[in-house]
């Protein structure tokens, strides 16, 4: 089965723990079996690997996530970058050319469309995988997964179907309804929209020549600044008359906000935090190395990270987005292809910052021109390259890097240090990048 599953987004809702960097989908927030954590995206393809081993996934997504995905899913994921947004059907469109130009996947197979972050079971793989088995018997040019509704929600556009049969054809398309609205069309049998549907490559293939002037994947993605922003259920699904839908009604939940994310977290503290027994329906989710102590607090979420805290009535707390635009961002977390960072502290004319390097990893060979900076190793062993000299580093040892000095360093084991920015102007814009000498 090929999946591309769509990654997109800030995830403001999510705030304090998402950033302009970290999205929702990456904060590690489900408890396993072995007591670690992991995210929603590490939580789907886990999920999706035992259903299908041999599953080749694909995730369009921008340049800015990359490193996110590296970090969590390893190398065994393709991505498909979007040089800047353009909304979902140029998207696919590159996705689709990627697969087939880059890849070299045969433009007879079909692929299945899938948001990256659903809340779901194994059934729901199960079911993606029976979208692509009808996809493949060419009866419809488009199968779309329809969610049977639990209630009459205003977040969902809504299918309507032809019959009640698992598989039937699209009778029409409804937009995001008011409650009332959409208690009538769950009448009239109607499946939530999920932006789950299944195709084959070559037919996308030609749905995009057909709306975009392109040679290849590489012309296209060359282009793709250029390209008008359009929604594909505007672009392609609402046009396509050879169209059907298989239900689905199993477990289906968009976890956009801190009132849906906590009903689906399976622990009420995540981090350093303690409640008294006065407290009903409060979640602490904290990312400080201080404790958070709630007393006799009713349906609240608690969240507190580097870039802020959030104290919020569950409800209250899906309407944050407009409050957290208005916040002067200064990123304070963020993963990386080689780990990690947070920033621990800010002055006027330095920065403090605690870096994790995985093993076997490094960063770039960089300089900056503005900046002095010290390292100071809190762990770990591996090596440093300082202007083209080699040293071995432990616990303890501390490097000086003057402005303008080439350097970087390398992981043997998990490696952490502490990295102090000295300099009158801090940017991240401050950056050269080099090829090692040898």
């Amino acid at each position: 089965m090929n999946i591309v599953m769509l990654s997109g987004g800030s995830g403001k809702r999510l705030w304090p723990l998402s950033n302009d960097i970290r999205s929702k989908q990456f904060i590690k927030i489900f408890k396993k079996e072995d007591g670690s954590y992991e995210s929603m995206v590490q939580r789907v393809y886990r999920q999706l690997k035992s259903v299908d081993p041999d599953a080749t996934v694909t995730i369009a997504t921008s340049r800015t996530q990359v490193s996110a995905i590296t970090n969590q899913l390893g190398e065994g994921v393709w991505i498909s970058i979007e040089p800047c947004r353009r909304d979902t059907f140029p998207a696919i469109a590159l996705a689709t050319a990627y697969l087939v130009d880059v890849k070299g996947v045969a433009p007879e197979e079909s692929v299945v469309v899938c948001p990256v972050d659903p809340f779901v079971e194994e059934d729901y793989f199960v079911a993606l995988k029976g979208l692509s088995e009808q996809a493949d018997k060419g009866e419809a040019n488009l199968v779309l997964m329809g969610i049977e509704p639990t209630y009459p929600s205003e977040k969902y556009g809504y299918i309507i179907p032809d019959s009640q049969d698992h598989t039937a054809t699209v009778s029409t398309f409804k937009e995001k309804p008011t409650t009332e609205v959409a208690e009538e069309y769950i009448k009239q049998g109607a499946l939530w929209n999920g932006g789950v549907f299944a195709y084959n490559l070559g037919y996308m293939i030609d749905k995009a020549h057909e709306m975009i002037d392109f040679t290849d994947y590489y012309d296209l993605f060359d282009k793709y600044d250029t390209l008008t922003k359009i929604s594909f259920d505007y672009a392609v699904a609402e046009k396509e008359s050879k169209i059907q839908v298989q239900r689905f009604a199993g477990q289906w939940k968009d976890l956009g906000t801190w009132n849906t994310l906590t009903e689906a977290m399976g622990e009420t503290v995540v981090g350093k935090g303690v409640m008294n027994d006065k407290c009903s329906g409060v979640h602490i989710i904290n990312e400080m190395d201080v404790p958070v102590l709630a007393m006799g607090l009713q349906d609240v979420v608690i969240s507190a990270s580097p870039e802020g805290i959030l104290v919020s009535d569950k409800e209250q707390s899906s309407y944050i987005k407009p409050f957290v635009d208005e916040f002067e961002h200064q990123v304070m977390f963020a993963e990386k292809s080689w780990g990690s960072y947070k920033v621990m502290d800010v002055e006027p004319e330095s920065m403090t910052i605690k870096v994790t390097l995985n093993p076997g990893h490094s960063m770039n060979y960089h300089s900056h021109d503005r900046r002095d900076e010290v390292w100071v190793v809190l762990s770990g062993a591996g090596r440093t390259i300082v202007d083209g000299m080699e040293q071995i580093i432990k616990a303890g040892d501390v490097i000086t890097m003057d402005a303008g000095c080439r350097h970087t360093v390398f992981a043997d084991t998990e490696l952490k240090l502490i990295e102090v920015q000295l300099g009158k102007e801090i940017s991240v814009d401050d950056k050269q990048k080099y090829e090692l000498e040898y």
